[in-house]
């Protein structure tokens, strides 16, 4: 029996060393032949084998369609009877800004059809789509220049108040004082600073928190303020619109650029000296800050700030209109929140006496005679009244201190 097994093994070795001897020697083994493009061979290996590992650069390996004629311009459906479930035309298209159909109403989805914006050109930039483009404005130069032009103003005060010491002299108290501003004056303006004060912080921590905040308290934290602060910020808009309109129409007639604010810019007022120069209520600089810090740029981020909360009709509906409010609104709003910062310096530990001023509405007839000479002479020629509200009983000031022999 075993010797029958031993034969039977032994032939069938026989059987299969012989097939193998009678195949052609230029046949291939299948499977080995490659694919090509209808009617098309594939193109023969320069070198032969030789049993190691080979490479080839990706970018010469193309789809067997690629090389037919207008491969690169057919449609979508011109390029599924070559390639079937090759979609690469739609998505170029889609990438390019093209607009499809959509069965939803363009009143309530005006962009639903489309994907992707257009592709748009902002200066000092490369062409890309309007997302892209809006995300580049934003991260590289609305974030790092408005916090450089924080840091820098910062600094700057910083610095004056270390080499100049607050502006100003100090004035023995005098019973005869003028009325800056009014009671109506100050609620408006304290009504309209908190909402500044408010608008600004919780907008610099929804810019910049994740560069300092998340670090140190963490995304969980972070998150959970800086969703709170997004719905202050909200509420504090209407306050500071209202505030800013009653602050532009009392304001305004005090405002107007005169002759003396000419002489007063050539000098800075005597920033840099000791003796101020005469200016009216108001001075170039604060006219200024009134104009190009307050005004013009509050009217612009109120009525951007509308348009990114959809309370203007019509706007806001359009992802390009958002785009251009978010960046007038951002990049407004940092430009105020620097100027305000010299503003408060300015009103507070920059000056003398600015802080009670606004604080009582009072100051000393010498307060007045240094720093607004030409607004104390209005008053004392009757121009001006000295006193413009109903208060009887104005606000004490501290009785001053005995002098000194």
């Amino acid at each position: 029996m075993n010797q029958f097994l031993s034969t039977l093994v032994f032939a069938a070795a026989a059987l299969l060393v012989a097939l193998g001897l009678a195949q052609p020697a230029n046949a291939q083994p299948a499977g080995s032949q490659q694919s090509g493009p209808v009617g098309a061979v594939a193109p023969a290996l320069s070198e032969p084998a030789t049993g190691a590992v080979r490479g080839q650069n990706i970018f010469d390996v193309q789809p067997d369609a690629s090389t037919e004629a207008g491969y690169r311009d057919q449609t979508n459906g011109e390029r599924a009877k070559v390639q079937p479930g090759n979609n690469a035309p739609m998505w170029r298209q889609v990438a390019a800004g093209a607009t499809g159909y959509s069965s939803l109403p363009v009143s309530e989805a005006p962009e639903a059809g489309n994907l992707i914006q257009g592709f748009v050109k902002y200066p000092f930039m490369r062409e890309t789509n309007a997302g892209e483009a809006w995300r580049q404005v934003r991260n590289r130069w609305i974030l790092p220049y408005g916090a450089a032009l924080l840091g820098i103003v910062v600094l700057t005060l910083a610095l004056f108040f270390v080499a100049k010491g607050p502006l100003g002299r100090k004035h023995p108290e005098s019973e005869r004082k003028f009325e800056r501003f009014t009671p109506f004056e100050r609620a408006a303006h304290w009504s309209n600073a908190f909402a500044f004060v408010m608008l600004a912080i919780s907008g610099l921590v929804m810019a910049f928190g994740k560069f300092f905040l998340l670090p140190v308290l963490g995304l969980s934290i972070t998150g959970w303020l800086a969703y709170a602060l997004k719905y202050v910020h909200n509420f504090m808009g209407p306050l500071f619109a209202v505030s800013l309109a009653i602050i532009i129409v009392i304001f305004v007639k005090d405002n107007i650029a005169t002759l003396a604010d000419f002489r007063w810019l050539t000098r800075l007022g005597g920033l840099l000296g000791d003796e101020q120069l005469p200016s009216h209520r108001f001075n170039a600089g604060e006219k200024g800050l009134f104009w190009w810090g307050v005004t013009l740029p509050g009217v612009v981020v109120v009525g951007s700030g509308l348009v990114l909360d959809k309370l203007i009709p019509g706007l806001g509906e359009l992802r390009g209109q958002m785009q251009l409010a978010h960046m007038l609104h951002a990049s407004l709003a940092l430009w105020m929140v620097a100027l305000i910062i010299g503003h408060i310096y300015m009103g507070t530990i920059g000056m003398r006496g600015a802080y009670r001023a606004m604080k009582t509405g009072y100051v000393t007839e010498g307060w007045a005679d240094e720093h607004h000479k030409l607004w104390a002479d209005d008053i004392r020629a009757g121009r001006i009244p000295a006193q413009r509200s109903n208060d009887l009983n104005p606000a004490p000031e501290r009785p001053a201190a005995p002098l000194q022999a």
